[in-house]
């Protein structure tokens, strides 16, 4: 049975606390409707851009948030659809957050379906949305070295078993969400369930939990962006939780 390992240190504690305090003074802060409008959909282009090129896309901001106005570009077709699948993904989580906590269950069906709106016209047919069937490795991406092995194929859907029933227990609803957020980041990650796409879906399934549990800051900020500006920074730190 699924059970995360983990101590609540006094900089957790500390950020935490910060966290609280300025998702106050957000939540709290007058805006002119018009104004907050924009500035969400600054946000969602800049989650979407920044979401892609975590994983590799090579188009620019500008380039992405005209892909997002419905504008056509000169670009590799891969990028301009991953672009277009990540907006969709945002859409999703944004209809969900509408719904409310108490109509939306998290669920492997609802993982799934994050990654056919991640992967859609980008993997072939049959592997949209459905758990790998065979071995795969994490590599770094200079040396070509092996960092990471994920469990094999056959263990992915009983161990997704073992983690949402944990993440829709009592014990595990008693977490703090943006904790709850993380440790869905990271065992996503660590168990590796498709064969491409792992990484966007990932986060995506994290963001909605804080979405769901009250913690979109108003949906003006885009964590994508925190972690593509330090993307090493971010691929050390899953690496190292798993030491």
């Amino acid at each position: 049975m699924f059970s995360p390992k983990f101590t609540i240190t006094q900089k957790i504690l500390k950020n935490i606390g910060t966290i609280e305090a300025c998702k106050e003074v957000i939540n709290n802060a007058p805006l002119i409707p018009v104004w907050e409008a924009e500035f969400q959909k600054e946000a969602a282009a800049r989650m979407v851009h920044y979401g892609t090129h975590l994983e590799g896309n090579k188009l620019s901001f500008s380039q992405a948030k005209r892909v997002m106005e419905g504008e056509r570009i000169f670009a590799r077709e891969r990028d301009i659809q991953e672009v277009i699948n990540y907006r969709n993904v945002i859409k999703f989580l944004e209809k969900l957050e509408e719904k409310g906590r108490k109509e939306v269950e998290y669920t492997q069906s609802l993982l799934r379906k994050l990654h056919r709106l991640t992967i859609e016209r980008i993997l072939e047919k049959g592997k949209a949305g459905k758990y790998r069937k065979s071995k795969v490795v994490i590599k770094e991406g200079k040396t070509g070295k092996v960092i990471f092995t994920p469990p094999p194929a056959i263990e992915v859907p009983f161990q997704l078993e073992d983690f949402f029933f944990w993440l829709n227990s009592k014990k595990g609803r008693s977490i703090h969400p943006v904790l709850r957020a993380g440790m869905a980041h990271f065992e996503l990650v660590r168990i590796h369930p498709f064969v491409d796409g792992n990484g966007r879906a990932t986060r995506a399934f994290a963001t909605l939990i804080l979405f769901i549990e009250g913690y979109d800051i108003k949906r003006l900020f885009s964590l994508e962006e925190h972690f593509d500006r330090d993307a090493l920074s971010y691929y050390q730190s899953l690496q190292s939780v798993r030491k």
